[in-house]
């Protein structure tokens, strides 16, 4: 039988995630597992949280959506632990890529999800800019439109749920710049006029976005999907295909694979970068060192994964 520490992101999900949790926690309880519920007390306090959790022998369940995930899934790969999700935030996409089911499926399937799900190994994202320490990302990493569109979907909580993303993308697309992308994949190098430069372990991201459509989470390579400059007009209209992966199809769409990404850009104001929801900084300009994104593969043990 297994025992759980589930980690609670209250905001996630406009509030949603602490009603997720207590209905399978209590058929946990009553299957016979060991369950410890602890609501999030912020980012520097997670590591010891999730160090005591492995150090009993506890699996680590992540509530709340993709950057709470994200938050822990580095923490719980150092810490030789095993990740379960209950989805409970307003993407879900690793949750999706990984076919878990969410709170629509009901507490009895999550459950039966978390006591029987087989283990199986999945890839990591490092991100590493000039100066800092490298971060471990879940999903995905991304420099442009789409991280402009990330700040946009965390001012827009008075939105009903499922308008914030596309809102925050149409809004990102009227207020776009193009800049100029130097992107080096394991050593080959190119350069872009684009709009976005997204680094990808996940299929996934955005609310069910499939980005990139041949992206698996266990094949040790990053999937690298650019796209290039074009009218405002032109990206508003490929904005659709992006959900079932059309756009890769478009001549304004470049997808490459490798382990080892370098990324840096130039333009008028400084490029955004996100991953799994969560602001990373900016970009480093084309004339300084480059941003580094590597694969970390295996690095996470993951319940219920399909």
């Amino acid at each position: 039988m297994r025992s759980f520490s589930f980690l609670v992101n209250p905001a996630s999900g406009g509030g949603a995630a602490p009603g997720a949790v207590v209905p399978v926690a209590r058929l946990l309880r009553d299957a016979g597992a060991t369950v410890d519920v602890t609501y999030s007390p912020g980012p520097l306090a997670m590591a010891a949280l999730v160090e005591a959790a492995v150090a009993r022998g506890d699996v680590v369940v992540s509530v709340g959506g993709d950057g709470m995930l994200s938050s822990l899934a580095g923490s719980v790969s150092t810490a030789g632990g095993t990740l379960a999700v209950l989805p409970a935030g307003r993407g879900n996409d690793f949750a999706r890529m990984l076919g878990l089911p969410d709170v629509a499926a009901g507490p009895q399937a999550q459950a039966r999800m978390l006591l029987e799900g087989a283990v199986r190994r999945v890839d990591l994202v490092s991100w590493a800019a000039p100066g800092q320490a490298p971060r471990r990302v879940a999903g995905s990493v991304y420099a442009g439109i789409d991280a402009r569109a990330g700040e946009i979907v965390d001012r827009a909580h008075r939105l009903p749920q499922q308008l914030q993303y596309p809102y925050a993308a149409v809004r990102a697309i009227a207020g776009y710049r193009p800049a100029r992308f130097r992107v080096s994949v394991d050593g080959e190098e190119r350069t872009y006029a684009a709009a976005n430069v997204v680094v990808a372990n996940s299929g996934y991201y955005g609310k069910g976005m499939k980005i990139a459509p041949d992206a698996r989470l266990d094949d040790g390579v990053l999937d690298v999907v650019v796209i290039e400059a074009a009218s405002r007009l032109s990206l508003m209209r490929s904005l659709p295909k992006v959900y079932d992966g059309g756009h890769v199809a478009l001549p304004q769409v470049t997808v490459l694979r490798g382990r080892r990404v370098e990324v840096a850009a130039d333009a008028r104001q400084p490029v955004p970068v996100g991953g799994d929801g969560e602001p990373l900084g900016v970009l480093p300009g084309l004339a300084g060192e480059p941003a580094v994104v590597e694969v970390l593969a295996s690095a996470l043990a993951v319940v219920g994964a399909v």
